[in-house]
């Protein structure tokens, strides 16, 4: 007991330590930051806004409420991680979760650490740490890539390195970002699992992915059937573009022999150049003549 109350009470130092207005720490090399920056600090709830870098922005109600509920019984297990702004001004970097549960139970203050960054250095750690701790969906997880990326100005090998994934991992969740905004959104839901998504990005029209997705919904394909039901769909895709050459083919062919044989003419053929010529006649000088043609060009 002792010594939970000597924690306690040093959070209740370090905490009159950061509010101090002649000795305030707004950066890393001045005086007393070294005490505070690792140390867990008890902060005043209502000191701490939101992250507006939080990768996160789907948050399951109820999931809170349990977690509200296991705060209740057990208390605040892992600190939550903010930024330090100004006097008596902090910024959450993770942990939004445990602070809305802190906050539903209408609590005074949270457990924290306090970090002190540039906004930068703010919105890494905050991808990086939840990308690797909270249950992010394979969308918000994209997203959260592609902020590392683009705004943090990282290769997907210095990605891949930050968040401990492989690169060819890093590329297939940034691909499920070329996905319509519907399938998104269903996998964002739990209708569809990232494998369900690599399989229908493959299907590059958007109007022909929502097809599919809608098949995949409705009948509740696995993965597998869905990859099938991709590769039966690019495949008559497939045909269905050679068709119209293939008729555009025969096409002029027929009309080239039908002005040699002046006679009308059809061509059938597949694929493969198989298939079979019909010529069509009227008596039988008309197949005398027809025949005497065919000959004289051998």
């Amino acid at each position: 007991m002792a010594k939970k109350n000597k924690k306690k009470a040093l959070g209740r130092g370090l905490s009159a330590l950061l509010d101090d207005p002649q000795n305030e720490i707004r950066s890393i090399s001045d005086s007393n930051a070294d005490r505070v920056v690792g140390n867990i600090i008890d902060l005043d709830l209502k000191k701490i806004e939101v992250n507006p870098f939080q990768p996160r922005t789907n948050f399951n109600e109820e999931a809170i409420l349990e977690l509200a509920e296991s705060v209740k019984s057990l208390g605040i297990i892992q600190p939550i991680t903010v930024r330090k702004l100004g006097l008596n001004n902090y910024q959450l970097v993770s942990g939004e979760r445990r602070f809305r549960a802190a906050k539903l139970l209408k609590l005074e203050t949270i457990p924290a650490y306090v970090r002190i960054a540039n906004d930068q250095e703010t919105l890494e750690m905050a991808l990086v740490e939840n990308i690797q701790r909270r249950e992010l969906d394979p969308i918000e997880i994209a997203l959260s890539y592609q902020r590392l990326i683009e705004e943090i100005k990282l290769t997907q090998n210095q990605l891949s390195e930050r968040v401990g994934k492989k690169r060819s991992t890093v590329a297939n969740y940034m691909r499920l970002l070329k996905l319509d905004p519907i399938v998104q959104s269903g996998i964002r839901d739990g209708f569809l699992s990232m494998g369900h998504g690599r399989a229908l990005i493959n299907i590059e029209e958007q109007d022909k992915q929502l097809e599919v997705y809608e098949k995949v919904i409705s009948l509740g394909l696995s993965v597998r059937d869905t990859e099938k039901l991709v590769q039966k769909f690019k495949s008559q895709e497939s045909n269905t573009k050679s068709k119209p050459k293939l008729a555009e083919i025969y096409s002029e062919l027929e009309a080239e022999l039908k002005n040699y044989l002046n006679s009308k003419t059809s061509i059938k053929g597949n694929i493969e150049g198989k298939g079979s010529i019909q010529i069509h006649f009227n008596s039988h000088d008309d197949l005398k003549y027809l025949i005497k043609k065919i000959k004289r060009e051998d």
